[in-house]
């Protein structure tokens, strides 16, 4: 069953058109990795998805109900683009966590500000925080990190960071989780750590999109492959078609390419 559908997506910076008629659907429980040179618009593309940008044109569908349309949504209210990032989880490569906060304020944060804007906060306050404060003690725990709850970003390792990161991304119950290069900011030692939890991950049927130059880890995580160039979607499939049988020149020389790096 399909959860994400996304329609001849646009997107224009200063009169350069960076996503050139994206389409793709993404099924339930499914993982799909983004793979391409730098430029090509994976990163665009996931801030499109989780509402950072917002495309000229194209419609996006979660559970088959539109949540954008270009031709009828150019401008969507705060409160649309809320309501539609709750959908998503977003894990960026440089982690964004906030420096004030600890590894468990961090991944409390989103949902704390979120009870706070209903009307039964204030009467149900104490019954709230404690459970925000135990999911997210869970999924901290989770990520390996239950003795770093009360540590702060600069005291945690980058790939500590992550996982953090992760965990914050979690405590939404995003129906997609997406990744943005997770592990470009790590040294190869913390970027197989991170790579372990993203796969853990997958194993427990987390519907996730993740941007990747890990050409071995999307082959072997990924149920589908898109290949970007350019700001189109030049190939997708599943991994053995993109990695044994690519059938366009353009990912052939990509695929050399990261070989011989």
């Amino acid at each position: 069953m399909a959860i994400l559908e996304v329609k001849g997506i646009n997107k224009t910076f200063d009169d350069t058109l960076v996503l050139k008629d994206i389409s793709f659907v993404l099924e339930e429980n499914q993982v799909l990795a983004i793979i391409g040179s730098s430029g090509g618009g994976k990163t665009t593309l996931l801030r499109c998805l989780n509402f950072l940008e917002t495309p000229e044109e194209g419609e996006m569908w979660i559970h088959d109900k539109k949540i954008f349309d270009g031709l009828e949504n150019k401008t969507l209210s705060e409160a649309q683009i809320r309501e539609n990032r709750l959908h998503f989880g977003l894990v960026f490569q440089s982690f964004n966590l906030f420096p004030q906060y600890t590894a468990l304020g961090n991944v409390m944060l989103a949902r704390q500000l979120e009870a706070k804007s209903k009307p039964d906060y204030g009467k149900n306050k104490k019954e709230i925080e404690a459970a925000i404060e135990k999911q997210a003690k869970e999924l901290l725990t989770q990520m390996g990190l239950e003795d770093r709850m009360d540590n702060y970003p600069h005291q945690l390792s980058g790939g500590q960071c992550q996982r953090v990161a992760i965990a914050r991304a979690l405590a939404m119950s995003p129906d997609i989780l997406c990744f943005d290069e997770p592990t470009s900011a790590l040294d190869p030692e913390l970027t197989g750590e991170v790579l372990r939890v993203i796969k853990e991950l997958s194993e427990r049927d987390n519907t996730m999109i993740i941007v990747t130059h890990e050409m071995a880890f999307a082959r072997e995580v990924a149920d589908k492959i898109i290949f970007m160039d350019d700001g189109r979607i030049v190939e997708e499939g599943p991994p053995e078609q993109i990695f044994e049988n690519p059938k366009s020149e353009r990912l052939q020389e990509f695929l050399q390419s990261m070989i011989t790096v």
